[in-house]
C-alpha cells in the first residue's frame, strides 16, 4: 500500500497525523476518558498521563515512517474527538479506533472507517479488517453499518481490558 496523506477532510470531519506537539492534547482527551475507554481498551486502564502520550507519540512517528503504520488524531468541527490508526497487513490493512467520551452515538467513527477504508483501496490495499472485542457491541457495529463481513474469531492479545471476553470478532472487506 501506498503512503497514506497526513491529512484528510470530510466535511467538518478532519483526520490528522499525530505529532509530538500534541502531548498535552492526547494526555488530556485520554485521561479525561479513562472510565468510558479504560474497560475496552488496556492502555487506558488505570489512567493516562503525559509520559504515555510521549511514548505513543514516539512510537506513532516510528510507525508512520517504517510505513507499519499510520494514526491520525479525529477532529470535528476543529474538536479532536479520539484517534483512529491504519495498520498494514500482508496485503491489506487494519482499522483500529477510539472515541473519547461524550462523541460516541453520532456516526463520527463510521464516517471515519467508511474514509479510510476507501482511501486504503485507493491505495493499493487488498482488504481492510477491524477486529473488537466480541462484548465491545458498539465497536462491531461500526464494519456491521459499512459492509464488512465477519469472517472469523480469535483469540484477543494479552493483556486484556477489564470488560474484554478474550475473543476477538473478525470484519472483512476486500477490494
Amino acid at each position: 500500500m501506498e503512503t497514506p496523506a497526513e491529512t484528510y477532510r470530510d466535511g467538518d470531519l478532519t483526520l490528522t497525523r499525530w505529532h509530538p506537539g500534541d502531548r498535552d492534547l492526547l494526555t488530556r482527551l485520554v485521561s479525561g476518558s479513562v472510565e468510558h475507554l479504560g474497560p475496552w481498551l488496556f492502555w487506558a486502564t488505570g489512567g493516562y498521563t503525559s509520559d504515555d502520550s510521549s511514548e505513543f507519540l514516539r512510537l506513532t512517528g516510528k510507525r508512520w515512517e517504517s510505513g507499519e503504520a499510520y494514526e491520525y488524531a479525529i477532529g470535528e468541527d476543529g474538536e479532536v474527538t479520539g484517534g483512529v490508526g491504519v495498520m498494514t497487513r500482508d496485503g491489506g490493512v487494519e482499522i483500529g479506533y477510539w472515541l473519547a467520551s461524550g462523541w460516541t452515538g453520532r456516526g463520527l467513527m463510521t464516517r471515519t472507517v467508511a474514509l479510510l477504508t476507501a482511501e486504503a483501496f485507493r491505495l493499493g490495499a487488498g482488504y481492510v479488517e477491524i477486529k473488537h472485542d466480541e462484548l465491545n457491541t458498539r465497536s462491531g457495529a461500526v464494519p456491521a453499518r459499512l459492509g464488512f463481513t465477519k469472517v472469523r474469531e480469535e483469540p484477543e492479545d494479552k493483556p486484556l481490558a477489564p470488560s474484554c471476553a478474550g475473543t476477538n470478532h473478525v470484519w472483512r472487506l476486500t477490494a
